[in-house]
């Protein structure tokens, strides 16, 4: 996993340059790509959530849940905070929240064009 490094490695105000933001994104993509990691970031995208909260979203097991949140921890895109003993989950960013957004739109067109017409 890459992500966390890859924002870091350019001098600040210098964009990166088009082929390792095409990476970045492949990374990201390529997280994305996972039905559980998808459906914690659909519920996080509501909101922050602890995993108990998560694992009812999803309905995975707490030990999958923990594991796909630490990957997205790592990779940058989810934060966490301590609340007394919980930790509470949430998305590092809006442009996350938009980006799943959009797919689940394209899953509804996509659906919607594979459906028998009345």
């Amino acid at each position: 996993m890459h992500l966390s490094g890859a924002h870091g490695s350019q001098e600040p105000g210098v964009p990166p340059s088009g082929g390792e933001r095409v990476a970045v994104a492949v990374e990201v993509l390529g997280l994305l790509a996972d039905r559980t990691r998808l459906s914690l970031l659909v519920r996080l995208g509501e909101g922050e959530a602890d995993v108990s909260t998560l694992t009812g979203a999803c309905g995975a097991s707490r030990t999958s849940v923990s594991q796909h949140l630490a990957r997205l921890r790592l990779a940058g895109l989810v934060t966490t905070r301590k609340d007394g003993r919980r930790v509470v989950y949430a998305l590092r960013h809006g442009h996350l929240r938009r980006l799943v957004q959009e797919a689940l739109s394209v899953a509804d067109h996509r659906i919607g064009e594979l459906s028998p017409h009345d």
